[in-house]
Order: structure tokens, then sequence, then C-alpha cells
């Protein structure tokens, strides 16, 4: 059912691109033929008017001669030597408009009017005349001239040539016959060009289609591969983006189900086997009893603190979770964090050292305490006992710049580009304290205040995270 729908789809495309790249074709042709033939039709006309000026201008001197003279026999010898019966009509009328000589007298006789024959009415009043006309007694288009015959300001009479139109007919007939035919093949022609072209540009739009068909199912991952050297080119490596990120993001979606389904199993297999051992009778045993106790105790802590972190994680990947926007003193906000985690470092066994300016940075002083306090806590568990943890502090003009330093056994090569990811912990066996959420939520804080965090480590030598964050305007440091 997809594969016929996309056909029709595609014949749509299709079609709808030919029929545009052929209207367009024949509305261009139709217009240069119209035009072709339009500008021969008036370059004939236009030269045979030329012409028939050309002829009457020298015969009317002839004629002129021939009327000074009266001489109306030379006048009939000039219209029968010039005039052709089929083609070329002569004739001479007097000042009275009286029809002297003709180049077809069978056909003249018949006139009784020769007022009301084209051009006529102008020439006797001294006025040439010249156009198109239907001949005299005859339904054929004729180009005629009427011009009066002057001779020293004398008006002597008329003079009135017409040539046939048949023949130029006839010719403009074939011509527009061989136009029309080059303009019906020049079409074809276009047609099985538009068609391939059509084609060629709906083909890679059918598999963009097909691709983000595959996309919508959840086919990620896939790779589009089209050769244009176009805007669908472009398209085609933002799919092909667009594919590697879901199918990323597909597999991170995957990654987290599997790492929180682990968290939570762990705990409650642990609580659920304490229970039943209980229930068999473990809670006769006082000590036994108050062990079993502790563990569901801390289990239960592990769940609370695990379901925290993930709400946590949710809220900031969201971007749900409001940011307070206060003015916060870096020095103030490492001396808060050292404070609280003061008993876990005495414990381990572990000091620090302070150089931190007083430096003025813009945020959520809660949200920052707590990204702080895991890189601490971070530093504690991989810190060797009689260690020191180093915290450092600075601005370059632009950002603040905080460093903590551990003296621990550092990351590996292969962990340390992994470290801020969901549930990635360097323990595989995750028994440790740690779910690997910590510095995920470290890192979106950061983030979420225009910041960034790195991570460096050399083996045996402890590992170094560096915050980067916006300095506040009209910023001043000193050093404590």
């Amino acid at each position: 059912m997809k594969g016929w729908w996309g056909s029709i789809k595609l014949n749509t495309i299709h079609s709808k691109l030919l029929a545009t790249y052929l209207l367009l074709i024949v509305l261009g042709t139709s217009l240069m033929a119209s035009y072709i033939l339009w500008s021969f039709h008036v370059y004939f006309m236009r030269s045979r008017q030329v012409d028939m000026e050309n002829w009457t201008n020298a015969l009317s001197e002839s004629v002129a001669d021939a009327l000074e003279e009266k001489n109306v026999q030379r006048v009939k010898v000039l219209v029968q030597r010039y005039g052709a019966p089929q083609n070329i009509t002569l004739r001479i009328f007097n000042q009275q408009g009286r029809l002297l000589a003709t180049s077809d007298p069978k056909l003249d006789q018949q006139v009784q009017d020769w007022y009301k024959v084209p051009g006529m009415a102008q020439a006797l009043q001294k006025r040439p005349a010249q156009g198109i006309a239907k001949g005299v007694l005859s339904s054929r288009d004729r180009l005629y001239i009427a011009r009066p015959i002057v001779r020293n300001g004398q008006f002597l009479g008329v003079l009135r040539m017409s040539i046939t139109l048949e023949q130029f007919q006839r010719q403009f007939a074939r011509v527009i016959a061989s136009v029309l035919s080059s303009l019906v093949l020049t079409i074809l022609l276009c047609a099985l060009i538009s068609t391939r072209f059509a084609r060629s540009l709906s083909r890679p739009i059918e598999i963009m289609r097909n691709f983000a068909i595959r996309l919508g199912s959840g086919q990620f991952g896939d790779t589009l591969t089209i050769h244009e050297n176009n805007e669908l080119d472009q398209l085609a490596a933002e799919l092909n983006r667009m594919s590697q990120r879901l199918a990323s993001l597909e597999h991170e979606r995957r990654t987290f189900l599997a790492n929180v389904s682990h968290e939570l199993r762990t705990p409650i297999s642990n609580v659920q086997v304490t229970v039943d051992a209980l229930k068999g009778g473990a809670y006769e045993e006082p000590q036994l009893r108050d062990r079993f106790f502790q563990t569901i105790e801390n289990e239960t802590k592990r769940l609370s603190r695990l379901i925290h972190d993930l709400l946590d994680l949710g809220r900031l990947e969201a971007g749900v979770s409001q940011l307070e926007q206060q003015t916060v003193s870096l020095s103030n906000l490492i001396k808060r964090a050292v404070n609280a985690i003061e008993p876990r470092m005495l414990a381990a066994g572990v000091s620090v050292q302070l150089k931190v300016a007083d430096l003025l940075i813009q945020g959520d002083p809660e949200r920052l305490l707590q990204a702080i306090l895991n890189l601490l806590d971070n530093a504690i568990k991989h810190s060797q006992p009689d260690s020191q943890v180093f915290i450092s502090g600075y601005s370059d003009d632009k950002q603040a710049i905080l460093k903590i330093q551990d003296q621990g056994k550092g990351i590996s090569e292969q962990d340390l580009p992994r470290i801020f990811e969901q549930f990635y912990t360097t323990d595989p066996s995750r028994t440790g304290k740690s779910n690997g959420l910590g510095l995920a939520i470290t890192k979106r804080i950061i983030e979420a205040h225009q910041g960034s965090i790195t991570a460096i480590s050399t083996a045996n030598q402890g590992a170094t995270f560096t915050i980067y964050l916006p300095l506040k305007a009209n910023n001043k440091s000193s050093m404590f």
C-alpha cells in the first residue's frame, strides 16, 4: 500500500514538473513563432508597398507628360505596358475621376462609381492613399496605392495601382506550415528532454521520501547518497545528519533504559532477598536482624538517591528546571562547598588547598553548588589517604575558570571521553556507591549557565576538571 501511494505521489511530482516545463516550452516557442511570422508578414508588406511607391513615382512622371500633352493614346500604351492582367492592375483617371486607361478593361467596364473604390476619394482630393482592400468587383485581397498626378502645381489626374496577394498568401501559408512543423518538432524534442529532466529531479525526491519514511518507522542510522550538486545534496546531508543523530539518540535511549533497569534491579533485589530472609527466620536473631534492617535502609536510600538524580537530570535536559539568576561570588561558593563536604574529607584523610579569585558570576547558586559538590565528591572517592585536592579559580577577562584537581589514580584514556555520559562509571561491576549520574548532572548544570566543563587526566597522577563560566560585567577580582 505504501509503495503504491509513493508511486502515485512520485507520478504527481513528475507530472507537475513535466506539465510546467511543457507549458513554458509551448508558450515560449509559440510566442517566438508568432513573432517570426508577424515580422515576416510586416516585412513583406512593407517591401511591396515601397516597391509600389517607387513604381508609381516613375510611372506618374511619364503619365504626367502624356496628360500635359493630352495624349490619351500614350497613356493607354503606358498602362498596357506596365500592367499585368493577373498580377498588377494599373488605372489612370482624369481630374473628375473618369477612367482614361486600364490594364483590365473587361472588369473595369462593370464599375459605375469609382469614388467607392478604396483610395480614389482621397486621391481625387489630392491626397495619396495606400493599403489592403478587396479587389474591384472581387473578394480577393489586393495591395493598392492611389496617388494624385501633379505637375507644376496643376492637378492632372489619379494613378491607381493594385497587386494581388495570392502569391504572397500561398508563400506565407507555406512559411506558416514550415514554422508550425518546426514548432511541433521542437516541442516534441523539448518534451523528451523535459521528461528526462523531470525524472532526474523527481527521482532524488522519491529516494529522500523513502528515506524519510524509513526514519519515521524507526530505521535510524541509514545513509542517503545523492549526487546532484545542488540544494538536494544539502538536503540529503541534513537528512543524513538527522538519521545519525536519531540513531545516536535511540542508542542513548536504549542504554539509558538498560542502565536504569540495572540500577533499579540491584537494590530492589537486595531488599527482596533481605525481606525473604527475615521472613524465613532471620528476624529471630537480633544481630542478623539489625544487619538486614541496615541493608534495607541503605538500599532504600540508594533507590531514593537514584530516583532523585534521575528526576534532576530529566528536568535539566528538558529545560523545565527553572534557574535563579543571582550575582554569585565564586570564592564564597567554593567555601560553602568545602564546608559542606569537609566531614567526608576528614574521614577520607584528604585535605584541600584553595586559590580562588573573588570573581562574580551570574546564575543559580544552589545549582552551581550542586555541580561543585559532585566534582568534589568525585575527587574524594578517587583520592588516596593523606592526599590533597587543589581548587583554583581565576579569569581570562572573558570568563571565570575553576579547576578541581585530585591526586588519585586518574582516568584511563578509554574512559575519559565518556565520563560525562549518563550511568557511565569506571567501575564495570558497579560495586561502588556511584550510579554514574553525578558528572552528567554537573555537565547539564554548567551548560544551563552557558558554560562548559572539560576533564584531563594522566595515569597515576590524578584528574583535573575545569569549569568555564561567563563573568558578570564590571567584574573585579582579588586573591585570598
